[in-house]
């Protein structure tokens, strides 16, 4: 493994503890030696990372599974994401909270499930169905765009980014105009420690108080120009209710009274930032894949009845979100560990998705796997509220361009961005040639 700590000095690199939380690792694909180690040799694993509060590894699949089952006993408001202690430190001093927001991931029950209901129905299949026409619609365009740029692109940059953006930004019927700040939004909530996010962004830290050890982006700034985008969404849904599921946010309600600003706000942001941004990694990444492994590239062309197979196999490939963290509020024995009430633990999809005991050659790429257990949607009470509609884009997009596809290749070394919760390709340079 490279160490990256001379570049990213917010960071140690001293141990496997400092190394499960370091963003370097997981832009590398490096992480996966030290999953590997954690599944063979401790899969619940005490982990005391320098600059973090310490907390439980759950690195095995089965692990994963019961902890997310049993939520009641561990749950996601004390702690929802693995940040430095001067990242929580600085989030309670600005919202007197453990989070800057309230969305359905920092939430548990009875106000999550609540909450939940709002939206559940309309990202359920019955109600996807009526926008299948317009995905079809929305992948032709990329495609085409694809297929205008002379045979070379960034495919990151000109389709994987744009594209569920786009459905999402229908979805919830907001302007085309605003996909760029949308996108700018996004990639400042997730990857606020990327030194190409923090460079470009206009909310840049002064005085390096962010949720990351890193000089990078404060997320306060961001949210505070979420906020004002979606109050003004608020106002309008409110005034003017459409057919869209930002209507159904602005004019919610929970035991009869108007969920609450934050609430709201959070809600918004949860749907437009986390409903695109994961889907674009499971595209771009999925394609890298096809790229590096010919034989199934021309297996899937030439039966597109695997593309349900393909497509879990790239969410279990990819697993844009890493991990999500839960908190014990009781004593509880996993495997041969006491978890203490009040220790944290954090889910490692990303290790959950390579566990040999579940996945035969777990790092084999192959388009035809059968994976009815792949954990990148999480399980239970919180399974991923989009993954019906993030299936049903990958779906038209694949099925619009791999007819259309004669050939594809890289035109330069893909990069990936750097951070543990949630990531994923920002570069895919690719020659290719298309109908």
């Amino acid at each position: 493994m490279a160490d990256g700590t001379a570049a990213f000095p917010g960071f140690k690199r001293d141990t496997l503890d400092d190394e499960i939380v370091h963003p370097d690792l997981y832009a590398s694909w490096d992480i996966h030696e030290v999953y590997t180690k954690l599944r063979r040799d401790d899969p619940v694993h005490w982990t005391q990372p320098d600059g973090f509060r310490p907390f439980w590894s759950i690195t095995k699949h089965a692990d994963i599974l019961e902890v997310e089952k049993n939520n009641k006993i561990f749950i996601n408001h004390d702690r929802t994401y693995l940040s430095p202690k001067a990242g929580e430190e600085w989030i309670k001093a600005t919202t007197g909270d453990t989070h800057l927001f309230r969305t359905l991931v920092d939430l548990d029950d009875p106000v999550h499930m609540k909450l939940r209901a709002l939206t559940q129905s309309w990202f359920m299949p019955p109600n996807l169905r009526k926008l299948e026409t317009r995905i079809a619609a929305l992948a032709k365009e990329h495609v085409d765009h694809m297929a205008s740029l002379g045979g070379e692109c960034d495919f990151v940059k000109e389709v994987a980014l744009w594209y569920p953006l786009r459905v999402i930004m229908e979805i919830l019927g907001v302007p085309r105009s605003d996909e760029k700040f949308m996108l700018k939004m996004t990639q400042e909530i997730f990857g606020p420690g990327d030194p190409d996010v923090a460079g470009e962004s206009d909310n840049k830290s002064e005085d390096g108080q962010t949720m990351t050890s890193d000089q990078g982006v404060d997320l306060l700034k961001t949210a505070q120009e979420l906020f004002q985008y979606f109050g003004a969404i608020t106002e309008d849904r409110r005034a003017n209710p459409r057919d869209d599921v930002s209507t159904v946010i602005a004019n919610g309600q929970i035991d009869g009274q108007p969920i609450g600003e934050r609430e709201a706000m959070s809600y918004y942001i949860i749907v437009a930032t986390a409903g695109h941004d994961t889907t674009s990694s499971t595209v771009s990444g999925g394609m890298l894949e096809l790229i590096r492994r010919p034989d199934q590239l021309a297996k899937l062309k030439n039966d597109l009845s695997l593309l349900p197979n393909a497509i879990e196999e790239m969410i279990r490939w990819t697993t844009p979100v890493k991990h999500f963290m839960r908190t014990a509020t009781e004593d509880y024995t996993l495997r041969d560990k006491t978890i203490k009430k009040g220790d944290g633990l954090a889910l490692f999809y990303w290790s959950g998705n390579r566990d040999e005991e579940v996945f035969d050659d777990p790092f084999e790429f192959r388009v035809d796997r059968d994976v009815k257990k792949q954990v990148a949607f999480g399980y239970g009470v919180h399974v991923c509220l989009g993954m019906h509609l993030a299936r049903m884009e990958i779906k038209a997009l694949l099925n619009e361009l791999l007819p259309r596809l004669e050939s594809i290749e890289l035109a330069g070394e893909p990069q990936s961005t750097r951070a543990n919760f949630v990531s994923g390709l920002k570069s895919l340079p690719v020659k290719y040639k298309l109908s």
